[in-house]
């Protein structure tokens, strides 16, 4: 894939992100209008949940996905918020929810209450919510930890796994990333969504080769793989329009 394909389906893949603890409505009208490119809408923005209602206002005679966050950054073990804010941005006419795996909690031991907040909050989402769950790939560090991470994600009920919050020092790797897919592949459905530090096209070209080897090069739409970003919209943007540096070298 060269780069100039592999911006054109990133863009169309993208959950253009403003989750900067400063946002305004103004970021928020600003963030749906970059989505809306030239070269193709986003498949997502993803807000605060007090900007869900706004957002989808915004973006209510286009396709593009509202997705707003629960539990985040911190991923903290409490169920009752974390369904609480799911609710709130279900009942905003958000179509997707990102929540954040109890890493912490994991990673002492505790799986029981990771399952559970997974589960109450993709029940809070009904049926026609999406329920993305961020691992913190770079927290749980291990493969192992990130494997068992993705397996109870989707056992209870996660429609998406994705890497990041984009707030820890570490965010999303492409061994993370193919450990993620292929716990997909083994439970025979759920999508991927990489996060965190994705800034530029040959990046993003790396992710998507990833999860072409490991599910197939059909496999790769916005409804089974997507990128959490905010700042990599300008790199694609310039390379299809022919002003990246590189893909002006690329191409001597």
């Amino acid at each position: 894939m060269n780069l100039t394909e592999a911006a054109k389906k990133s863009i169309a893949c993208l959950d253009l992100t403003s989750l900067n603890d400063g946002d305004t409505e103004d970021d928020v009208k600003a963030l749906c209008a970059k989505a809306q490119t030239t070269h193709g809408n986003t498949a997502a923005v993803c807000v605060w949940p007090r900007f869900a209602a706004l957002a989808v206002d915004l973006l209510k005679d286009t396709d593009i996905k509202v997705a707003a966050v629960a539990n985040f950054p911190d991923g903290g073990s409490d169920v009752d918020q974390a369904v609480s804010t799911t609710k709130q941005i279900v009942e905003a006419g958000a179509h997707e929810v990102d929540v954040v795996f109890p890493y912490r909690a994991y990673l002492r031991g505790d799986g029981d209450i990771a399952t559970q907040l997974v589960s109450a909050t993709k029940a809070a989402c009904g049926d026609h919510v999406k329920l993305k769950v961020i691992i913190e790939s770079g927290e749980l560090a291990t493969e192992a930890a990130i494997r068992g991470a993705s397996e109870i994600s989707l056992k209870a009920g996660a429609d998406f796994i994705k890497t990041s919050t984009g707030k820890s020092p570490i965010s999303a790797t492409p061994e993370a990333a193919k450990t993620m897919l292929e716990a997909i592949k083994a439970h025979g459905s759920g999508a991927f969504k990489a996060s965190g530090g994705i800034r530029d096209t040959e990046t993003a070209a790396q992710y998507l080769q990833i999860a072409a080897d490991v599910m197939g090069e059909d496999w790769i739409n916005a409804d089974h793989f997507r990128f959490g970003a905010s700042g990599v919209l300008t790199n694609l943007l310039a390379v299809l329009d022919g002003t990246s540096e590189t893909e002006n070298n690329a191409a001597y």
